[in-house]
């Protein structure tokens, strides 16, 4: 035997499939090992390839691909998503906010909810405008059932852009004999990955209660085994306190940044805590920071980052007053702020401008040796260093 012929029957064999061992065989294993090698490209073929960009359901936040949304129950979740499918199927703004483009269809595997209830719902979102057409619901369908009627659907309607299941725990066969409930997770969430990635540009996400105990990771809050955070591509947690109309969506995936954005609640109607993305998160900051430390540190710490170049501690001094330095002292020693040069401050958390663009503050000079003071210590009103005497400066002639 040859070790071309050889090597594709060790290959063969391994994964199940018995070769012929006769002469006339030869060709015929090596065809198979050539399929499977076929299967394998290489960076000359990857480089010259071009794909279309990564679409969204919401820009930002909800890209195409399986996405988990976790959070505990009744903690708003299904008003969560239905406003932003009726922004996504209306063109209007998700979470108050969040332009989503044209109007596009979506679908809503809505299993805890019947037609009553959905009606009222919507209605509650969208005040007078009327229900738009590219919303498409059902509230009732066997576990075994779901993968063809979301293949039915979007043959029908291949424009869907996406799909929404609520919740998990209703659509959820039984594990098969002998599966572990990772298998069975795993199994489940690739099966509606799978639509996703038979669909290019579509987004399917799948709504799932959190673990009750308490994790430093929140990938970690989601209930049952990793294999269900492992086959999602993004995964979106839901955090908000009992009887708080504050919550902090935690989100992060294989083609979204980590990062938590700033929810609030109003009358049902979750918005975003800012005008876009960006504030969101900045207001998460604000929040933390307004749970740890005084008013008059947060005001500082808010004006620090307003200056992405960074600011003067004489300038805190004005706007603050004559103690700021100790604010100061405080924010940089609890790792909230940096000091870039001499007198300069930054937020530790906010990108700061390239150093060409940060010049070498300009202090007051001391009365006494006309050397530059520290801002802090101008900032306390010195007028000259530990030592110098005023009287001894040498004047200048006229």
């Amino acid at each position: 035997m040859s070790g071309t012929r050889e090597a594709a029957t060790k290959i063969l064999a391994a994964h199940g499939i018995d070769p012929d061992t006769s002469d006339t065989s030869d060709a015929s294993s090596e065809e198979e090992v050539s399929k499977l090698l076929d299967s394998i490209r290489d960076g000359a073929w990857l480089d010259g390839q071009h794909f279309p960009p990564l679409r969204y359901a919401v820009d930002g936040l909800l890209p195409e691909g399986a996405a988990l949304l976790i959070g505990p129950p009744k903690a708003g979740k299904s008003w969560l998503v239905l406003d932003v499918l009726l922004a996504v199927a209306s063109g209007g703004r998700a979470l108050g906010a969040l332009a989503v483009g044209a109007p596009r269809r979506v679908l809503y595997l809505a299993m805890e909810d019947g037609d009553r209830r959905m009606q009222d719902r919507c209605r509650t979102l969208l005040g007078d405008d009327p229900i738009p057409e590219r919303f498409h619901y059902v509230t009732d369908v066997e576990p075994m059932l779901v993968r063809p009627l979301l293949d039915a659907f979007l043959d029908r309607y291949p424009d869907t852009v996406l799909v929404v299941v609520d919740t998990l725990g209703k659509v959820m066969p039984p594990a098969r004999p002998g599966e572990s409930a990772y298998s069975r997770d795993y199994r489940v969430m690739g099966h509606l990955k799978g639509v996703s990635d038979d669909h290019p540009g579509l987004s399917v996400t799948v709504i799932h209660h959190d673990r009750k105990a308490a994790s430093e990771d929140f990938i970690d809050s989601v209930s049952g085994t990793h294999g269900l955070a492992g086959a999602a591509d993004t995964i979106i947690v839901l955090a908000r306190k009992r009887q708080s109309d504050d919550a902090v969506l935690k989100v992060t995936g294989r083609d979204v940044p980590e990062e938590e954005y700033a929810l609030k609640m109003r009358d049902g109607v979750w918005t975003l805590d800012g005008s876009t993305l960006t504030d969101a998160a900045a207001q998460v900051r604000q929040r933390a920071d307004a749970a740890e430390l005084g008013e008059k540190s947060v005001a500082i710490l808010d004006y620090v980052r307003q200056h992405h170049e960074g600011v003067r501690a004489r300038d805190v001094a004005e706007e603050f007053g004559g103690d700021a330095h100790q604010y100061l002292k405080r924010l940089m020693e609890s790792g909230r702020l940096i000091r870039l040069v001499r007198g300069l401050y930054a937020a530790a958390d906010v990108p700061v401008s390239e150093p060409s663009e940060v010049s070498e503050p300009n202090e007051a000079p001391c009365i006494g040796c006309g050397g530059p003071l520290d801002p802090v210590h101008a900032a306390q009103g010195e007028t000259t260093h530990p030592g110098c005497d005023p009287a001894a400066r040498p004047r200048k002639e006229a």
